[in-house]
């Protein structure tokens, strides 16, 4: 009997810190098919991802049906209309003093309502769904779903497929995600992720410096 050991590991043609650097959030995606091989092959890496207890619990529904796709696209759509509107998250820094500031918040809030009106596009959408046997999420729950979502993201790189990761669906609206996709009562769908080839080019996302995030032996230490 075969089993995954066996088998050989599989090569996408991009060094995996290529991939890790350059995977960013890629709103803006064409309405090509996505070949059914390379689907599976980014949602085998996705599934190589370590979970608590490695109880796997992950599921994944890939939704390429075009109502399908417009129904997730209408819940999603409300979502983030209010996204530049105030008392958002947003709103502060779309009238920061700061135009460096304002100006990267202005590009963030123009690309997140694109995805809003044009999600159903997206030629396959990805609902990463995760067994919690009806019980609501913990703040631990997560450590057994999105390292394989970061797989998944990851992997759709290498393949040059874009992505990005949303929640705020599934957070306001998980009952009527569960009801157009028939996801039982005791499975949580935890993100939407919409897969395509992107219209724009890739690149290194700008990230906060080492010497910020990262500490020696104690918070606020420097690392050497």
């Amino acid at each position: 009997m075969t089993t995954d050991a066996d088998l050989p590991t599989p090569v996408a043609g991009l060094d995996v810190l290529e991939a890790i650097y350059t995977t960013r959030a890629m709103r803006r995606l064409k309405p090509d098919p996505i070949p059914p091989e390379v689907l599976r092959r980014i949602l085998d890496a996705a599934i190589r991802a370590p979970s608590g207890g490695n109880s796997q619990g992950w599921s994944f529904v890939v939704v390429t049906d075009p109502d399908l796709r417009a129904g997730l696209a209408r819940i999603y759509k409300p979502c983030v209309a209010t996204i530049a509107q105030p008392g958002s998250p947003y709103y502060a820094a779309l009238h920061a003093d700061d135009a460096a500031v304002r100006t990267a918040t202005e590009k963030l809030v123009k690309s997140v309502l694109y995805l809003g009106n044009h999600l159903q596009d997206a030629p396959a959408i990805v609902v990463a769904c995760l067994h919690t046997g009806g019980r609501p999420p913990t703040l631990t729950s997560g450590s057994s779903i999105y390292p394989a979502v970061q797989n998944l993201m990851v992997a759709a790189r290498a393949f040059g497929v874009g992505s990005t990761l949303t929640t705020i669906a599934n957070a306001l609206h998980g009952q009527e995600i569960r009801d157009l996709l028939g996801i039982p009562p005791e499975v949580e769908s935890v993100a939407l992720i919409p897969l395509g080839y992107p219209q724009g080019r890739w690149g290194v996302a700008p990230r906060r410096p080492l010497s910020a995030v990262v500490f020696a032996d104690r918070y606020g230490q420097g690392l050497a």
